[in-house]
């Protein structure tokens, strides 16, 4: 990779930050039109035709840990974590070795 100097780098950031707020204001003037609004549900609909299956795959996996992570943050919202622990070992552990600090 090319070494930059710092003018360089600075030019290129500065650059990216015009750009960044170019599409901004563009965007804020676009987002109301109905031809944004109907292109964009379009998108949005085919994307989530073309991923359904891989969302419902990946709840499918995880849905263990989803529930543990739900019950644990009940708990935790009702100040009951030591009844939490004593009831759901086993989930103690799987928050464990994902890193959830209880």
């Amino acid at each position: 990779m090319d070494n930059f100097s710092e003018e360089r780098i600075k030019a290129i950031v500065e650059a990216y930050n015009i750009k960044r707020e170019r599409e901004k204001a563009r965007y804020l003037i676009i987002k109301d039109s109905d031809e944004f609004k109907s292109k964009n549900r379009e998108r949005a609909r085919g994307h989530y035709l073309l991923n359904k299956d891989k969302k419902k795959e990946k709840y499918e996996n995880n849905k263990e840990f989803l529930n543990a992570r739900s019950s644990f943050y009940y708990y935790r919202k009702t100040d009951r974590i030591q009844s939490f622990k004593e009831k759901f070992p086993e989930r103690v552990e799987m928050l464990k070795k994902s890193g959830i600090d209880i």
